[in-house]
């Protein structure tokens, strides 16, 4: 599996089918309004998790094939070339949605790996229902840069309900973006960690997930 970071929510995630077969998904992908820019891209299958313009820009991801992408956007239970997603309601603050409404979040299982994207979350903790529903993860994409979402102290205490294998935080402040977001910095300091060299792309297989040695992943958007 491979997953690509383009900046803000959106990521590439591409998973094996076989030999010479595989599936691309885009998930949040956003409108250059706010800043950055959005390479082509194309998919099999768009997740989106909230219906605001740094998430919602599916005009901009066209379909790996001669058919448009499959579209999620909002909680349920998927199967798409062999891939299951589920989608999990949740809310976009920690008032159960009365300031900025409702937002999805998804789990996708391929490859024998599952990874979770948590959107736009702007609750303080998971419920236990969530945290049942999504289970056991490998890699966790998840939002730092407060203001619209959780914080960065708001995230670890979501990462240590979820315990997944890799974290890789999103949703922060970057050179360009018009949105006022707090800096990636701000979450490894909480953390304890003084600088992480970015990856432009994570490559891994389930062999190489080891939950006793729960790993931060910080992409170049």
């Amino acid at each position: 599996m491979q997953i690509i970071w383009h900046g803000q929510s959106c990521f590439q995630v591409i998973f094996s089918q076989g030999k010479n077969n595989y599936v691309n998904m885009v998930i949040d992908p956003f409108s250059e309004d706010i800043g950055l820019k959005l390479p082509k891209l194309a998919a099999d299958v768009v997740l989106v998790t909230h219906n605001h313009s740094d998430h919602n820009n599916i005009k901009a991801v066209s379909g790996s094939s001669e058919q448009s992408p499959f579209l999620i956007q909002g909680p349920g239970e998927y199967e798409i070339k062999k891939a299951f997603i589920q989608g999990i309601l949740s809310f976009h603050d920690s008032s159960s949605g009365q300031q900025r409404g409702v937002n999805t979040i998804y789990t996708v299982e391929a490859e024998e790996l599952k990874i979770c994207h948590l959107g736009d979350l702007g609750q303080k903790e998971l419920t236990p229902e969530q945290v049942d529903k999504i289970g056991q993860v490998d890699v966790l994409m998840i939002p730092i840069g407060g203001n619209y979402t959780i914080s960065a102290k708001e995230a670890i205490k979501i990462m240590s309900q979820i315990e997944p294998g890799i974290t890789i935080p999103m949703h922060y402040h970057l050179p360009k973006l018009k949105i006022k977001l707090d800096g990636l910095d701000q979450f490894l300091k909480t953390l304890g960690i003084k600088k992480l060299e970015p990856l432009a792309k994570l490559s891994f297989k389930k062999k190489d997930i080891l939950p006793e040695e729960a790993k931060i992943v910080v992409l170049k958007a």
